[in-house]
C-alpha cells in the first residue's frame, strides 16, 4: 500500500504490511519515494509545474487525488506515475485540502479552497459542485488570513468515523464549522479560537474532539459542546500546533508538531541568528552565545503532559453518550534530548 504525505490531504494510513512507496506533496510536484532494501529512493516524478497542497487515496476504485495550490485537481490511475486533470465545475481552483468519504455506497470527494469553499464531487473529481451553505453562518465577513491577500481558506476537512454525512470544516483564520446533514446547513463554535488548523477525531468516541488552533491545542469530550484549552503559547512544548495524528495501532498514541509561535516571529528568529552569525565573537549583537546561554538541565527529565479521557464507572462501554468522558491530565518523566522531545497520549478506555 503506498501512502501519501501532504499538509492537506489524508494524515493517518493503516496497513496489515508495510508501505514501500510514499508520494510527498512538494512545491515542484509529487516526489515518489520507493523502499529499496534498507534505503529509499527517488523513484519518479509528476505534476512538477504544481505546488502540491494535498494527496488522498481512494481506496475503491484505486485512484490518487491531488490538490494544489493554484492549480486545481488531478486524479492519478497508476500510483502516481501519470496524472490527468480534474477540475471541471471548480471556480475556485486554489486547493488546500481533500477529503474522501464513502456515502450510500459511493465515494464522495471534498475540496477545499483559498477564498474559503467547499466543493463535492460524486463522480470521481469528473464533476464538482459547490456546497454553498458554507458560506452562509454569520461569521464568514471576519474571514482572513495574516499573510497577503488576506483571504481564509480551507485548511482540512474531516468527517465522523462512524457518519460519513457529518463534516468539520477548519477554516483558517475563521473557525470550526460543523454540518450533520452532509453540508446543507453549517453550525459554528464560537468558543472555540478561530484560527483553527485541522479537527481530528478519537477513532473510538466520535464525541472527543481535538482542535489545533494558532492559540495551542483544544479539546472537547462533549462534541464540541464544551472547550478546554491543554496548551497554550506559554506551553514548553509549542503553542502553535499544526500536524496531530493517532497511531493506527494504539489511537491512545497521539503525535503533535507545534512551533513555540506563529510564523511571524519565524523570520525574526532567523535573521537574528544569521545576523550573530556574520557579526562573530568581536561584535556584541541582543542574542547571547551558545556558551552563554542557560545549560542544558542535567537534573531529572521534565515530565510530559498525557492527555486522557476517562471513562466513567457507569458508562456501559468504553464511552458512550450518555456518560461522556472526564478528562484529566497527569505526568510522568520521559527521556532528555536536545531538542525538548515531548509526547502525548490520547483518551484511554
Amino acid at each position: 500500500m503506498a501512502i501519501g504525505l501532504s499538509h492537506g490531504g489524508t494524515t493517518i494510513y493503516s496497513s496489515p504490511s508495510r508501505s514501500n512507496e510514499v508520494l510527498v506533496g512538494t512545491r515542484e510536484g509529487i516526489a515518489i519515494i520507493a523502499r529499496e532494501g534498507s534505503a529509499w529512493q527517488v523513484a519518479h516524478r509528476a505534476l512538477t509545474d504544481r505546488h502540491i497542497s494535498a494527496i488522498i487515496m481512494e481506496p475503491e476504485s484505486g485512484l490518487t487525488i491531488a490538490g494544489a495550490f493554484h492549480g486545481s485537481v488531478h486524479v492519478s490511475a497508476n500510483g502516481g506515475r501519470t496524472w490527468e486533470p480534474r477540475g471541471n465545475g471548480l471556480t475556485q481552483t486554489n486547493v488546500y485540502s481533500l477529503a474522501s468519504a464513502r456515502v450510500d455506497g459511493h465515494a464522495r470527494l471534498y475540496a477545499g479552497t483559498e477564498p474559503a469553499h467547499l466543493f463535492v464531487s460524486d463522480d470521481l473529481g469528473l464533476h464538482w459542485t459547490e456546497v454553498p451553505s458554507l458560506r452562509s453562518v454569520p461569521s464568514v465577513p471576519k474571514w482572513s488570513f495574516p499573510a497577503p491577500p488576506h483571504i481564509g481558506h480551507v485548511k482540512h476537512i474531516n468527517f465522523d468515523p462512524g457518519n460519513p454525512t457529518t463534516i468539520y470544516a477548519s477554516i483558517e483564520v475563521g473557525g470550526l464549522l460543523k454540518s450533520t446533514d452532509a453540508g446543507q446547513s453549517w453550525q459554528e463554535f464560537p468558543e472555540l479560537y478561530e484560527d483553527v488548523h485541522r479537527l481530528m477525531i478519537h477513532p473510538s468516541n466520535s464525541r472527543c474532539l481535538y482542535a489545533v488552533t494558532g492559540r495551542g491545542l483544544y479539546v472537547s469530550p462533549e462534541g464540541g459542546t464544551t472547550w478546554e484549552q491543554w496548551t497554550g503559547r506559554e506551553d514548553e512544548i509549542g503553542g502553535y500546533p499544526d500536524g496531530f495524528v493517532f497511531c493506527p495501532s494504539d489511537p491512545k498514541l497521539i503525535f503533535m508538531t507545534a512551533a513555540q509561535d506563529a510564523p511571524g516571529t519565524w523570520r525574526t528568529t532567523i535573521v537574528r541568528r544569521a545576523t550573530r552569525a556574520r557579526a562573530g565573537p568581536s561584535t556584541r549583537c541582543s542574542f547571547p552565545s551558545r556558551a552563554a546561554r542557560s545549560p542544558r538541565p542535567t537534573g531529572p527529565s521534565p515530565p510530559i503532559r498525557e492527555l486522557s479521557c476517562v471513562k466513567s464507572s457507569s458508562s456501559p462501554g468504553p464511552f458512550s453518550a450518555a456518560s461522556p468522558p472526564a478528562i484529566r491530565r497527569v505526568s510522568r518523566p520521559i527521556c532528555r534530548c536536545a531538542f525538548h522531545c515531548r509526547a502525548f497520549r490520547s483518551p484511554r478506555t
